[in-house]
């Protein structure tokens, strides 16, 4: 299509705005061959089949072909405009038409939509940068708590005919009572099982519960905080009553060879077992200060870059964080999920409003990275790949062909390129970053902090 003139001006947040002209010549041609269209298709009396005249056309659907006219003409020429555009449109969003254009057969068209394009910003110098690390060591008290986590999982649990004491594995049945100590409707739960002691349910009835044989029941009232984290509860008393139907202890193995023996074929002795334990502890370390090292990065990164997100984009990750949200609480509609947020004290809007900031700056210290590594033609070789497949393999005790195939097989392999690629990028700002020690942080401490 021949497009007579055409104007772009870049508007804030990375959005332009395209205003062009489409001469008449084009429409008239465009109108014809969609009136030949019509006029073979639709059925008037009178008229045979494909002798419809084109006035009797435009008399009785006059605004109709003028409508779907101009959006015939519209889609040819955005697509024509924009062919050699040097920021081409978004993928996440359609170019939108700006106000209500004028439209006629017997004259030029001119007409004007915006799109959001990829944002534009200078690189950031990768020189001089200076990042803080906490002081994080692996203690003998962080080994044998690790020990004691294992006995945990190791351990037997078996029926008990005595009282239940913290510790215990519990089962039971309850009920919420009304003034008249009647069932509240849709708040019984039964076979409910938790460890008593750890405050591992909803209405934190540890205490409660403790001392019951099973079989026995127990009616009590329970009042919370306003600021109680189920807010389903907070500032409420509630009367329960609960029934216990059984009551398991938990037998720990021997912290000695035999257990050793047990997790996994690899150790003899107990102190294999400490040694990989160490060895795993020092491993996840390292992995979580390298996470913080390259997030420290980012942040100096962004610091040194201005650069304005596209609407679109940002509202695209947002969905994505809703959808993830669906999956997770295992909802299937949005109504649901609109349902639960509420609960929550949360709408949608409220929520999405929430994750706005993070979402941003997530979406900022990606777009600086990929043209980082870009720049820095950072590449993963098969050799790469190689060494990748092999460390993996020894982690998870397969073979590094049993790796490449999982990959293979899931249509990961330039997922895991991609990460090859930052890995490397990461390597080379390290190496000349300048690292200063930040506060002493005790192991459990820093691991057990989500970022």
């Amino acid at each position: 299509m021949d497009i007579s003139e055409k104007k772009i001006e870049k508007l804030e947040h990375s959005k332009n705005k395209m205003t062009a002209t489409v001469p008449v010549s084009e429409v008239k041609k465009i109108y014809e061959e969609m009136t030949a269209e019509y006029t073979k298709s639709v059925r008037i009396d009178g008229f045979r089949p494909g002798h419809v005249p084109v006035a009797v056309l435009e008399r009785k659907f006059g605004e109709t072909l003028r409508l779907d006219a101009m959006g015939r003409v519209l889609e040819k020429a955005v697509d024509a405009a924009l062919l050699d555009a040097e920021d081409k449109p978004l993928a996440y969003e359609a170019p939108t038409l700006d106000g209500e254009p004028d439209f006629a057969v017997d004259k030029d068209f001119i007409f004007s939509v915006s799109y959001d394009v990829f944002p534009h910003f200078e690189l950031p110098s990768l020189e001089s940068i200076f990042i803080s690390v906490p002081s994080v060591s692996i203690g003998k008290e962080d080994v044998a708590k690790e020990l004691e986590q294992i006995r945990e999982r190791n351990a037997i649990v078996v029926e008990k005919t005595s009282k239940a004491v913290k510790g215990d594995i519990v089962t039971l049945n309850w009920n919420e009572l009304d003034a008249e100590d009647k069932p509240v409707p849709g708040s019984s739960r039964e076979d409910f099982t938790f460890e008593l002691g750890k405050g591992l349910n909803l209405y934190k009835f540890d205490d409660e519960i403790e001392g019951l044989l099973a079989g026995e029941s127990k009616t009590f009232n329970k009042s919370y905080k306003e600021d109680y984290e189920y807010k389903e509860l907070a500032g409420k008393s509630v009367t329960l009553s609960v029934t216990v139907t059984k009551v398991k202890q938990k037998d720990l193995p021997a912290l000695d060879d035999e257990l050793a023996q047990d997790v996994s074929e690899k150790y003899k002795t107990l102190a294999d077992l400490e040694a990989a334990v160490s060895s795993q502890l020092a491993a996840s370390l390292d992995l979580k200060l390298r996470n913080l090292k390259e997030k420290a990065v980012v942040d100096v990164l962004l610091s040194r870059v201005s650069m304005d997100i596209p609407v679109s984009m940002v509202n695209a990750e947002l969905d994505m964080r809703w959808e993830s949200l669906k999956r997770e609480m295992g909802v299937d509609s949005d109504e649901k999920m609109e349902r639960i947020a509420t609960y929550s004290g949360k709408t949608r809007e409220a929520l999405r409003e929430d994750w706005k900031p993070a979402v941003e700056k997530a979406i900022r210290g990606r777009i600086i990275l990929d043209k980082l590594m870009e720049a820095g033609s950072f590449i993963a070789s098969d050799e790469d790949l190689a060494s990748e497949y092999a460390r993996q393999a020894e982690d998870a005790s397969l073979s590094p062909e049993e790796v490449k195939a999982e990959y293979e097989k899931r249509q990961s392999v330039e997922y895991l390129k991609d990460q090859i690629k930052e890995r490397k990028f990461f390597d080379s700002i390290l190496a000349s970053a300048t690292a200063s020690k930040g506060e002493t942080v005790a192991f459990v401490d820093f691991m057990g902090h989500n970022e």
